[in-house]
């Protein structure tokens, strides 16, 4: 499970995605899944490592899957993102939102903007991947390189010391512009090229589009 590297102290039980899937449809569809959504958020609560790492993959399943109106599912995203510790379980939720897609795109970026601006490293994380998977649109590129070059990353805590801090935001910077190269080349490497982003982040975001398939052979700068 060291891919996953969880927080020392959080549980892992060995389930597989497919597996947490199915297990929230399964509360998704039950008449009290509200109710088990907030066992959830009582378990956390009341355990000092929080649930364990499928408990808490499910939860943020169930969230997607459930039949609600947008601000009911974003109220419950406020009390879900704040939990996210860890990068499988945030990219497993925002790879997996296919609500979002159906949304206004206004809509969601004002859901966003708020965790743009945390100072809590998985809830940046949780804004971008979530903008690279959703809003990721040339009408969209201006105002999400804004928001990337405004992370204030010396400002933000990370609980993983061991790595050059806050390197999963740094990571999801590096992704969604290699993700948004793919896509609209000449622009991102225009901003890339002008922004004050870091060198450790660019470095990153070059190694990303060597890895890719779909830019290996394209220049990051």
């Amino acid at each position: 499970m060291r891919i996953i590297n969880a927080l020392p102290g959080r549980r892992i039980m060995g389930l597989h995605l497919p597996e947490c899937k199915r297990v929230a449809k399964e509360i998704a569809a039950e008449a009290d899944a509200l109710s088990l959504i907030e066992a959830f958020e009582k378990g956390h609560a009341a355990d000092t490592f929080g649930l364990a790492y499928e408990e808490t993959l499910v939860w943020g399943l169930v969230i997607n899957v459930l039949k609600c109106t947008a601000d009911e599912r974003f109220e419950l995203l406020r009390r879900y993102v704040p939990v996210l510790d860890n990068w499988a379980v945030c990219d497993s939720f925002c790879c997996n939102a296919k609500w979002a897609a159906k949304l206004p795109s206004q809509s969601l970026w004002e859901f966003l903007l708020p965790y743009y601006k945390s100072r809590k490293e998985f809830e940046v994380r949780f804004a971008i991947v979530m903008s690279m998977c959703y809003l990721l649109k040339e009408e969209w590129l201006t105002q999400i390189f804004l928001q990337l070059e405004n992370i204030n990353l010396s400002d933000i805590h990370s609980e993983y010391t061991s790595l050059a801090s806050p390197y999963y935001v740094r990571m999801g910077i590096a992704w969604l512009l290699a993700t948004a190269l793919a896509k609209y080349p000449d622009a991102t490497r225009v901003f890339v090229n002008n922004s004050s982003l870091s060198d450790n982040v660019k470095r990153l975001y070059a190694r990303k589009v060597r890895e890719s398939l779909r830019t290996r052979n394209v220049s990051p700068f």
